[in-house]
């Protein structure tokens, strides 16, 4: 699901690609639903393509953004209520605690809970990459029909 929610530099909110065009993406924005194109000059970022620094390996935005959402039982974030950037550093320490607190920034975090309170807002709440997802299905059904064959 992620794959075709997109961030555009310069635009605010986030947008699901509806279409390719020539030279052009489509995209529709979650905040109002309107359509527009997204350009080959855009900077445009894919959330599926996003992860997050930690200290073994970078964790994908969509493994993120679900241990926010267990955080906060699928209701968005206040990070006005939450306060200062320390306070909001701490907040986010307790829900992802091998963070890199070196090279993940405070606004990073409050651009990931940005993202967070739109998706919901959106109605997206299924954050899991949908091709692992896949990937598993298939490899279940080919397991189950390999054992059914024996």
């Amino acid at each position: 699901m992620l794959k075709k929610i997109l961030s555009i530099s310069g635009k605010p909110g986030l947008y699901r690609l509806v279409t390719n065009g020539k030279n052009m993406l489509i995209v529709e924005s979650l905040l109002n639903g309107k359509r527009m194109p997204a350009y080959a000059r855009d900077k445009v970022v894919s959330l599926g393509d996003i992860s997050i620094y930690t200290t073994e390996e970078d964790m994908p935005l969509g493994e993120v953004l679900e241990k926010v959402k267990e955080a906060a039982d699928g209701k968005q974030v206040d990070v006005k209520a939450i306060g200062d950037d320390a306070a909001v550093r701490a907040y986010f320490k307790t829900i992802l605690p091998e963070y890199d607190e070196d090279r993940v920034y405070t606004t990073d975090i409050r651009k990931l809970f940005s993202w967070y309170n739109q998706l919901v807002a959106a109605g997206v709440t299924d954050f899991k990459n949908e091709e692992i997802a896949e990937d598993e299905a298939a490899e279940s059904a080919e397991k189950a029909d390999s054992e059914s064959k024996a």
